[in-house]
């Protein structure tokens, strides 16, 4: 489930290409640009990779509120209140930046602390089964929950939020989940994290009262994905290219590509295996990959990736199959059927999206990359593995090679739109 797959039409990108049949006869020049010459099958890879072929957004069980507007709403202020922290500094747009394509720019997140990976842009996210580098969680709600106690994170607690959402948002979130369950005696601080005087003091609140604060814990993260859920990407000159080039039309300069773009989109889709992981209209495969990123010296701890995080997921406290989902077990198959051993998940990462990949340096689960040029380089040069197996093989490609396949990725770029 998590080795190298084949390349995946889907069944829009079918119907987005199936009636183009025809190569364009004749090449229409666009400032000094030539229209591509694309073959059927290479057309139908084209309409595979377009936005025009994004699926609708399935729903998620796991989440009854996920396409609420009202628990949009409330997620949204949630999103950006940084009272959600132990220091009153942090909020999940600290790292998520809306000016940065919900991401942050730096090696390594900052929070109350220093984190150990790279932030990841939310753009898009709701597609996928896995969230995080590790794949730990199995939705966008039990994802929102990890940052909120992590100690060098948000660096807060259950009680802690629970307070705040009924000092501040007790209306809004009792039109959502109903009533609140009584606070009364409780402490302020306290929860099941590495903190010890927090993790004493929640111990010590009978099991029953846990289980109502972690409820409402739980539905801060699931009001929060239901905003993340509308976070998209927004159509780019690729995606404007493809449809002229699909219509058979002439392209505008909004549309046109450089040769140099051409060449690099042709590298993409053949010689330099980029499809192998960056394929669909996401440009993600959603899975995990070894490919031989060197180990951070700024991390101080081994990363194990996907192999640990696919095992964190299976155990998770909020994963599809808890309590605190509300799906029904026959719609928990990812997690169910999840591969959780195996050398194919040592030191592999889920397949960042490259659509804004030009806006998101630096790269790799932590930031060891920093430029595309890099990124480029490491790719070609396919450097044996720190643990476990890569899955590279060396491409060879001339650096008038790599310098096409960059200057396409930058026609992958646009701002992310919140619907």
């Amino acid at each position: 489930m998590f080795t190298r797959r084949k390349l995946r039409i889907t069944r829009s990108a079918f119907a987005a290409a199936g009636s183009v049949v025809l190569v364009v006869a004749s090449a229409a020049m666009v400032g000094g640009a030539a229209t591509a010459r694309w073959t059927a099958a290479e057309r139908a890879t084209l309409a595979s990779l377009s936005l025009a072929s994004l699926p609708p957004l399935e729903p998620d069980p796991s989440n009854r509120v996920a396409d609420d507007s009202a628990a949009a709403a409330l997620g949204r202020t949630l999103f950006f209140d940084r009272r959600l922290s132990a220091d009153g500094r942090v909020s999940c747009a600290s790292c998520h930046n809306p000016e940065r394509d919900f991401q942050d720019g730096v090696p390594l997140a900052k929070g109350v602390g220093t984190t150990a990976r790279r932030t990841m842009p939310i753009a898009g996210t709701a597609h996928s089964p896995w969230l995080f580098w590790d794949g730990r969680s199995d939705s966008q709600w039990s994802q929102a929950l990890g940052p909120l106690e992590s100690d060098v994170e948000h660096g807060g607690d259950r009680t802690q939020y629970a307070h705040i959402v009924a000092a501040h948002y007790r209306a809004p979130y009792e039109r959502v989940f109903g009533a609140l369950p009584s606070l009364d005696g409780l402490p302020d601080r306290a929860g099941p994290v590495t903190d010890a005087v927090r993790r004493t003091a929640w111990e010590r609140i009978p099991a029953v009262r846990q289980e109502d604060i972690t409820r409402v814990y739980a539905n801060i993260g699931k009001a929060i994905a239901a905003f993340e859920r509308r976070i998209e990407h927004a159509p780019t000159r690729f995606d404007r290219y493809v449809a002229v080039e699909l219509a058979n039309g002439a392209h505008t300069p909004e549309s046109a590509f450089s040769k140099d773009e051409e060449a690099g989109l042709r590298l993409f889709m053949g010689k330099a295996n980029c499809l192998t992981c960056h394929n669909g209209p996401r440009f993600t495969d959603d899975h995990f990959h070894n490919t031989g990123v060197a180990v951070s010296s700024q991390v101080p701890s081994a990363d194990s990736g996907r192999v640990t995080g696919v095992r964190g997921a299976v155990a998770g406290e909020f994963n599809c199959l808890s309590k605190y989902s509300d799906a029904p077990r026959d719609q928990c198959a990812e997690l169910e059927f999840a591969v959780t051993s195996g050398d194919e998940l040592i030191r592999a990462y889920k397949t960042p999206s490259l659509r804004g990949a030009a806006e998101h340096a630096p790269y790799m689960h932590a930031g060891q990359l920093a430029t595309l040029g890099d990124v480029m380089a490491h790719y070609n040069r396919a450097p044996a593995a720190p643990a476990g197996n890569s899955e590279l093989q060396q491409l060879n490609l001339k650096p008038k090679e790599l310098a096409q396949l960059e200057a396409f990725l930058r026609t992958l770029s646009a701002p992310p739109r919140v619907r």
